[in-house]
């Protein structure tokens, strides 16, 4: 066989295998998936990416101040709506009561308007699972320890 046909064969053989293998970022989890199966492959790392959405309100870091939201460092160990101190939330926050788990923080991800009506949060939401994931576990690697929802 002559070079050219074996890099031929082999350009070849290299195509057929990358339109076989699993995408580039697939984690083998559907974004619809139950939240259990998304945190098992959820990654703080792409969650610090996607949390740059909320860094426009948001801290995360201990010890920084809160801006137009709370700082949210140790969020997931925290009552909803008393996670800071300084931070005048609202009093429909305040009134929901308990504490921020999973799937409550997987619920106040994709809408939180919807969850908590005369909340004063104006995001949106994030619609993709996997990103909802993301953010939860980069949540717990600031100041919440190890997720209670694996």
């Amino acid at each position: 066989m002559t070079r050219a046909a074996v890099r031929s064969t082999s350009l070849a053989l290299a195509a057929l295998l990358a339109a076989c293998a699993p995408a580039a970022g697939d984690r083998g989890v559907s974004p619809d998936a139950p939240l259990t199966d998304r945190m098992k492959v959820a990654d703080a790392g792409a969650g610090r990416a996607v949390f740059r959405q909320c860094a426009a309100c948001h801290t995360v870091n201990q010890g920084t101040g809160d801006h137009d939201g709370p700082n949210l460092y140790g969020v997931t160990r925290a009552r909803v709506g008393h996670n800071s101190q300084r931070f005048g939330y609202t009093a429909a926050l305040q009134a929901v009561g308990g504490m921020w788990t999973c799937a409550r923080l997987d619920r106040w991800l994709t809408n939180p308007a919807a969850v908590v009506r005369g909340t004063s949060m104006r995001f949106p939401g994030l619609r993709d699972g996997l990103d909802r994931a993301d953010v939860i576990a980069y949540l717990y690697a600031n100041g919440g320890g190890t997720p209670d929802c694996r």
